[in-house]
């Protein structure tokens, strides 16, 4: 017997519906964290864990990375499954999971999200440079401080020396993140928001907004929402949410195996700031223009594939 209570709520108590299994699933994952990870790295650390600087020992930052992958699982991968079942009864096809994608698109995607590294690293600059008047100086400090923490936990993750590093880290920061992130923000939010607005446009921009403060990196929120608007552009034109998973986990990936290389003396680390310091400005202009390209290209190359209203 079908389970179908939950297939007629109005798209606003389904975000609602949405949060709270999102919030219970965290809930029940993080238990089940400390279940696994008390025996292997002892009560106490697990329970008064410290930060992360540049003298913390491997077993904690395996820690913290452990941590990392069960509430990416926990926090983006199961509860859009759950849903989609309970809204719609075929997961699937309520995540576009099932649409297929052709390799032109895959090309042109790949292609894009290379290109388009430039101009993010331009946007991120500017937007890093943003100031606050001085009666909010305490909120600014604090920013900075969140920011500076996150840094310190990303740079400690990317530090690795072997293949093996390197592939777990493309595998957490990279496939993880553009699985999970996607299947939430754009299968379900960016779902329930374009029906509330009835428009895609409204739906993309306001996940986007959302996907972006979720990350409580306020220094780079702004090519954040771009990105998570590009990505749900790239899912309304093509019916398949495979080619934004592909997008963002071509953006991820790209910085994760620069870092890898630039850590281990293999490139200079110019390379990851191009378009954003003052003598390559241009490339970050061309970046952009090319990114607008592909991006058209993909429209026209998906034409007819658009999900309806």
């Amino acid at each position: 017997m079908e389970f179908t209570a939950f297939r007629d709520l109005k798209p606003f108590s389904q975000l609602f519906f949405a949060a709270f299994v999102v919030v219970a699933s965290i809930l029940i994952f993080f238990v089940l964290s400390l279940v696994v990870a008390i025996p292997i790295w002892g009560f106490n650390t697990v329970l008064n864990l410290p930060a992360i600087n540049s003298e913390t020992p491997l077993n904690i930052i395996n820690l913290y990375k452990f941590i990392q992958v069960v509430q990416a699982i926990g926090f983006f991968i199961v509860p859009p499954f759950i849903l989609g079942y309970l809204f719609h009864g075929q997961s699937n096809e309520y995540l576009y999971l099932n649409k297929s994608f052709n390799s032109q698109s895959v090309i042109l995607v790949v292609a894009m999200m290379f290109f388009a590294a430039p101009a993010i690293n331009l946007i991120g600059e500017l937007n890093s440079n943003m100031s606050f008047p001085e009666w909010l100086s305490g909120v600014e400090e604090w920013m900075r401080n969140a920011e500076q923490n996150a840094a310190d936990i990303t740079e400690a993750f990317l530090n690795v020396k072997t293949i093996g590093g390197l592939a777990f880290n493309v595998f957490m920061i990279a496939l993880l993140p553009a699985v999970g992130e996607e299947l939430l923000f754009r299968g379900v939010v960016q779902n329930i928001f374009s029906k509330m607005t009835r428009s895609h446009h409204w739906g993309i921009w306001i996940s986007a907004i959302l996907f972006s403060a979720l990350h409580m990196q306020f220094y780079g929120f702004v090519p954040r929402v771009l990105l998570g608007a590009l990505f749900g552009y790239l899912l309304v034109w093509s019916g398949s949410i495979w080619l934004p998973i592909i997008a963002h986990f071509m953006n991820n990936a790209i910085a994760v195996i620069a870092m890898y290389f630039i850590n281990n003396g293999l490139m200079n680390p110019q390379y990851e700031e191009i378009g954003s310091t003052g003598d390559s400005y241009y490339m970050a202009g061309i970046s952009l223009a090319l990114t607008f390209v592909f991006l058209m290209m993909l429209k026209r190359q998906n034409a007819g594939k658009e999900i309806p209203i």
